[in-house]
């Protein structure tokens, strides 16, 4: 019975969103502002419904209501609570209702938080939202419903598929869906504004905050695949721009232009137009990762095996929102006046510059994705397009970007002074070449554009740090601390981004120098790995709750004495008898040893696969610091959801007469 009110759930929430589409929208564009009224309060219960069809689902998967073929397709008795509550979203139907209700939820949180918008342009934004959640609920409801039932109900389910059976699952996919499904809030703004021609600071304004939202959330989401991927597949990278991990970094890099061309547009009621497109080209390209993710036109590690029809279906909806959007601004365009004027060298150039190359990064990201799959289509043949083709493109994009970095950021709004800026930075300019000189003294030899990057790296986080110090230290060490802590949050969120860019560069940077080790060993047996040593000291078989492993021990010396014990397994996973690997990891400073072993031959041979990563944990603490920096600049005082309200005008004081 729960499961049926589920779906019944499903179906009112997409009644609701037909009648959330039409009547704000009618009432924004007459300006009636009792119908625009009745858009947040649709909103609301739409994600209330949404809510109540995912609990059902959450509660099939919890109990093993095995008579639900979502359930059997996807879980098993013996698998662990944590991998029956994340194998929810673990599969094509559960991972679209999850899409729907998160949907939902940034539609409920613009009617609860944005109640103080225009009439006109919160009736727009909620239907134009309500007209995406349709689409996908439609989806989910007649090609994807993860409430149909099996009769008779099996015994027992398939399981989850092993590699998705890790804590990472329950932690990736929602910040992932967060961030991919949040640029829809954005997207619809900007469509909103765009029906109703509020195109102006104030627009600027408001888009603000959501689309921090979604940056910071898509921001963590794809390092947290980036880290479960080192860890969790065995094979020690963290990217091998995979078509999907594309997919989630193109909006990324349109999403980040996107953020600072706002900035441009609220400050100086410029960069309208880049402001809009960025805002439909980031959701549109979020809509293709869904379709790449789902048609089964690609075979990835992260791709749900579904069949084309479903695929056909979300290629409808994203051509029509695509179309749709870009028709309307076409209609639009030449009334978005072009705002302030600036000279090429200032704050405003410097972030125009900065949209260029990401937008250009975006479009070679694209070009290498969607090439193979075109030329297939086209003439049969298959082609292969990897890290080859993305590093000698997307590199040569990223190094003139990472140095003007620092110089952007101290440029003045309207006309900047470069060499006045670069005279500020010598210090940080002359310390990061000691740095990088020093670094490179102890590597030794090694590739040159890695000692470049680390240089760029390093030259980045120490501009980040002395724009901090310049600003605290102008009036002496006198009230120092005062003034640190009444800095703008959002000049400080700024520094601690662009630190965060400086870090993940380092990290990056440094995998041009780990070590590698690929040897059979047996018991006794020892392989040198840089400047550590590891020792097999034995083979053990080993059963969990529903797999079945076989564990190495190692030891690891440092040359003098023993450091660390790694236990390395392959399991093979009872459900599906598909194996995986759990890798042995230590940590020392910011660097890792890192094992992994493969089959092993008559019980006494094991195939090994060892690194030695200097410094690999800063290409994740990078990001975290730069989601930190979102939140810090979400947190600013002056940053308001919505518009901002005119001040009652105080009465004037009256003196007295003399």
């Amino acid at each position: 019975m729960i499961v049926e009110i589920g779906h019944y759930a499903l179906v009112l929430a997409l009644v609701l969103t037909l009648f959330q589409a039409t009547f704000p929208l009618w009432g924004a564009i007459r300006r009636d502002a009792a119908l625009v009224a009745l858009g947040p309060y649709a909103a609301i219960a739409q994600f209330l419904l949404i809510s109540v069809s995912f609990a059902a689902l959450t509660y099939a998967y919890l109990v093993s209501d095995f008579s639900v073929s979502n359930v059997y397709e996807n879980s098993h008795t013996l698998k662990p609570l944590i991998y029956k509550w994340s194998g929810v979203w673990g599969n094509h139907e559960g991972s679209m209702l999850l899409w729907v209700l998160i949907l939902a939820l940034f539609g409920a949180g613009v009617a609860v938080f944005s109640r103080n918008l225009p009439n006109d342009l919160l009736g727009a934004t909620l239907a134009v939202q309500a007209m995406i959640a349709a689409a996908f609920l439609a989806f989910v409801l007649f090609a994807s419903n993860p409430f149909l039932r099996l009769g008779p109900a099996p015994f027992e389910g398939r399981d989850l598929n092993p590699i998705l059976q890790d804590p990472g699952l329950a932690i990736h996919p929602p910040l992932l869906y967060l961030g991919y499904v949040g640029y829809s809030i954005v997207f619809s703004f900007a469509a909103g504004a765009l029906i109703v021609g509020r195109i102006d600071a104030a627009f600027a304004r408001m888009l603000r905050p959501w689309n921090l939202v979604a940056w910071i959330t898509l921001t963590l989401g794809i390092a947290m695949g980036s880290y479960w991927a080192y860890y969790e597949l065995g094979w020690g990278g963290y990217w091998f721009w995979d078509p999907v991990e594309n997919a989630s970094l193109m909006p990324w890099l349109t999403g980040t232009a996107l953020l600072h061309s706002a900035i441009v547009m609220e400050k100086r009621e410029a960069l309208k137009i880049w402001t809009i497109l960025l805002a439909i080209i980031t959701f549109s390209l979020s809509l293709l990762g869904t379709f790449l993710v789902r048609s089964g036109v690609l075979t990835s590690v992260h791709a749900f095996a579904v069949d084309p029809e479903r695929g056909l279906f979300i290629l409808i909806i994203l051509i029509a929102f695509i179309g749709g959007s870009f028709t309307l601004f076409a209609f639009r365009a030449r009334a978005m006046e072009s705002g302030g004027l600036f000279a090429p060298v200032s704050r405003e150039g410097a972030l125009v510059l900065n949209n260029l190359f990401l937008a250009v990064a975006a479009l070679a990201v694209l070009v290498g994705t969607l090439y193979p799959l075109a030329l297939e289509g086209v003439t049969g043949q298959k082609i292969s397009v990897g890290p080859p083709f993305f590093n000698l493109t997307i590199v040569p994009l990223m190094l003139p970007l990472f140095v003007a970095i620092p110089f952007g950021q101290r440029l003045a709004w309207k006309r900047g002074d470069l060499l006045g800026v670069a005279q500020r930075m010598v210090f940080a300019m002359g310390l990061s070449l000691l740095a990088t000189l020093v670094v490179a003294y102890h590597i030794g030899r090694g590739p040159a554009l890695a000692i470049i990057a680390i240089g760029l790296g390093i030259f980045i986080l120490l501009a980040s740090l002395d724009e901090i110090r310049e600003r605290v230290m102008r009036g002496g060490t006198a009230g120092a601390l005062h003034r640190l802590i009444g800095l703008p949050r959002t000049f400080l969120a700024t520094a601690l981004a662009h630190a965060g860019v400086g870090i993940m560069v380092i990290g990056i940077a440094f995998t041009a120098f780990e070590k590698e080790a690929i040897v059979s060993m047996k018991p006794g047996e020892t392989v040198k790995l840089g400047e550590y040593s590891l020792t097999l000291r034995g083979i053990a078989p080993y059963s969990g709750p529903n797999y079945t492993s076989t564990v190495a021990h190692f030891v690891v010396h440092d040359g003098t004495r023993q450091v660390a014990e790694l236990r390395p397994a392959k399991r093979v996973y009872i459900g599906r008898q598909m194996p995986t690997s759990e890798v042995g990891r230590h940590r020392v400073g910011f660097s890792e040893v890192y094992v992994a072993i493969g089959e092993t031959s008559d019980g006494n041979h094991v195939d090994l696969r060892a690194y030695w990563k200097p410094f690999v944990t800063l290409i994740w603490i990078g990001p975290v610091l730069m989601a930190l920096a979102g939140l810090l600049s979400l947190s600013d005082r002056r940053l308001r959801v919505g518009a901002p309200r005119v001040a009652a005008r105080r009465p004037e004081r009256l003196e007295p007469a003399e």
